[in-house]
């Protein structure tokens, strides 16, 4: 017997395998309902038959592309409309690990189109109800690659900047409102990811690589302490605190109506030469 106190329907992108399964798994034994949106029909079926049989849960299921608009809207006014969804998983994503000029421009665009486009779109249908309620929470999925570009492939990075830089604003934003913000910033993460990217995981140190299982984990156990960023993968929170404090403080001295020094003086060089 399911002893769980309900908390709602969790809506988890990309749900069917990896890092949104074990969010479905996790949160459906949290007592969350849950509505699992994937490309992959089948794959969902199976996940969403084996959840409810563990957990005593209601599990649907949606087969959506949403690099389709047509399809995107259809979740779109899933979480518009269903006014019993209390948070919002935006797990899926692609990447790619090949170099900028040997990347094909049109598979960039479908992954901005999946990691920037559909990620702020379910988040613009989802926030209003949740500001409404003063409740709710939306979890972001973005990468360690957003703070460090240089690593994979520059378009990917820059995605999961974006959703960093997102989570950044509606962090600020959404303050004292009721909604839980969360971004998740994985390392390398042992899923399926790798080899859709273009370098399978078995090519990885691997101590650099952890499970998804552990990832999942302890993001929500980041999740449960407060945390509004968190780097499973990071030992000392406080590299993270003073990377923070860093950044706010250089934004802090940047509003100047006058240009640096540095910039005026070349210019009186180059007018004196």
């Amino acid at each position: 017997m399911n002893t769980v106190q309900p908390k709602g329907i969790a809506v988890v992108t990309g749900a069917s395998t990896g890092i949104g399964a074990i969010y479905a798994d996790r949160l459906a034994k949290r007592g969350h309902d849950l509505i699992l949106v994937a490309r992959n029909g089948e794959r969902l079926a199976t996940l969403a038959r084996r959840i409810a049989s563990d957990t005593g849960r209601n599990v649907e299921t949606v087969r959506a592309d949403l690099t389709s608009p047509a399809d995107l809207r259809q979740v779109e006014d899933i979480l518009r409309t269903n006014a019993n969804i209390s948070v919002l998983v935006n797990n899926a994503g692609i990447g790619a690990t090949a170099p900028l000029v040997a990347s094909d421009v049109d598979a960039m665009e479908d992954m901005i189109r999946l990691n920037v486009t559909a990620l702020t779109r379910l988040t613009y249908a989802a926030a209003p109800a949740f500001l409404k309620r003063g409740s709710g929470a939306i979890i972001n999925v973005s990468s360690a690659v957003a703070v460090a570009p240089e690593l994979l492939n520059g378009v990917y990075g820059a995605t999961k900047a974006y959703v960093l830089a997102l989570t950044h604003s509606l962090i600020h934003e959404f303050a004292d409102k009721g909604v839980r913000i969360q971004a998740v910033l994985p390392g390398a993460t042992a899923t399926e990811f790798w080899d859709i990217a273009g370098t399978p995981v078995h090519q990885l140190p691997a101590e650099i690589v952890m499970s998804a299982q552990d990832l999942v984990d302890a993001a929500l156990a980041g999740f449960e302490l407060g945390e509004t960023i968190t780097i499973p993968s990071l030992p000392n929170q406080a590299d993270w605190d003073r990377f923070e404090a860093a950044r706010r403080a250089l934004v802090g001295k940047i509003p100047n109506a006058i240009a640096a020094p540095r910039y005026t003086l070349r210019q009186r060089q180059q007018l004196s030469a």
